[in-house]
């Protein structure tokens, strides 16, 4: 009898988990909700896509089509022929790249001192580059359009206004109080051992951080470098200060003047305009995509300790 008992309790299949009905009610409603935020929020995006593949009779056509009947994939070819968008494209290559470049390393030196070094006023200077962070940009604006006027002027006997000077320089000089704050954040993480040993072996400060530090920060570098290259990349408002001839215009001041530039009689742009805004945001699309890993550790490993 025992034995037989043993049998059909070693046969029995294991049944599946029985979830009260209100659980089960609460995900479907979890998730719909996401699906719903997640179409509220791509319906601009996908709004762009379809507008840059239709054809100029399919942008006022009412009711407007979600999909275009005739997509038109050269409406991006044309963006380069109607308007000098590569030579815009290269500016913003230039400044992007070189500016982001001057802030990782000059935010990594910073950073370094801040975080490795014990000196007087240490705590102080620290406090004062923070209290840069709540400072808007428009209260500086004035100042730094005199400054990059009236010193190089002086010293040189030209002015830096519609030049890319006024740009990148910034970015050489400091490199950001909050890439500052960030990389100092994860250095302090790091076990002082390092240097220690790194000093024993005849090291100096420079060569500590260069083989140091800076291999093993390389999730906080990736995220200063994002955050750094993406605010360079869509900035508008400096260059619309600073520069006034069209072949020095980076993507986001291009695009303002594509937006005026005269076409053909009452010929509709729509479609063009969407498809060069999306050609200015793919680069950004790509970087994201390819160092999301690193950018959600730099994120999470710099935010666990104040």
């Amino acid at each position: 009898m025992t034995v037989q008992t043993m049998g059909r309790a070693a046969s029995a299949t294991p049944t599946a988990p029985r979830w009260p009905a209100s659980y089960l009610a609460g995900r479907v409603l979890l998730h719909a909700f996401a699906v719903l935020l997640a179409v509220i929020f791509t319906a601009p995006f996908f709004f762009a896509i379809s507008t840059s593949l239709k054809t100029p009779v399919e942008l006022h056509t009412f009711p407007p089509s979600i999909f275009p009947a005739d997509p038109q994939p050269f409406n991006y070819a044309r963006v380069f022929q109607v308007a000098p968008y590569g030579v815009f494209y290269l500016n913003t290559v230039i400044i992007a790249v070189t500016a982001t470049i001057g802030n990782v390393i000059c935010a990594s030196i910073a950073a370094y001192g801040f975080a490795r070094f014990r000196w007087r006023g240490r705590e102080i200077c620290f406090m004062v580059l923070l209290s840069t962070l709540v400072i808007p940009e428009e209260v500086v604006i004035i100042p730094k359009f005199l400054m990059f006027h009236i010193v190089p002027e002086f010293l040189f006997g030209t002015s830096w206004i519609n030049t890319w000077w006024p740009l990148i320089l910034p970015s050489w000089i400091g490199g950001g109080a909050f890439n500052v704050f960030l990389l100092r954040q994860f250095l302090m993480q790091l076990p002082r051992d390092l240097d220690e040993a790194a000093k024993i072996d005849g090291a100096g400060p420079f060569r500590i951080l260069w083989s140091i530090l800076l291999p093993l920060t390389q999730p906080a570098i990736a995220t200063v470098a994002i955050f750094s290259f993406l605010n360079h990349w869509r900035d508008f408002i400096h260059p619309l200060i600073y520069l006034n001839s069209r072949e020095k215009f980076p993507l986001s001041l291009g695009l303002r003047w594509f937006q005026q530039l005269p076409l053909e009689a009452s010929e509709p742009r729509e479609h063009l305009l969407m498809a060069a805004a999306l050609l200015m945001a793919l680069p950004c699309i790509l970087l994201f995509f390819t160092m999301q890993r690193y950018f959600v550790r730099g994120i999470v490993m710099s935010g666990i300790k104040g």
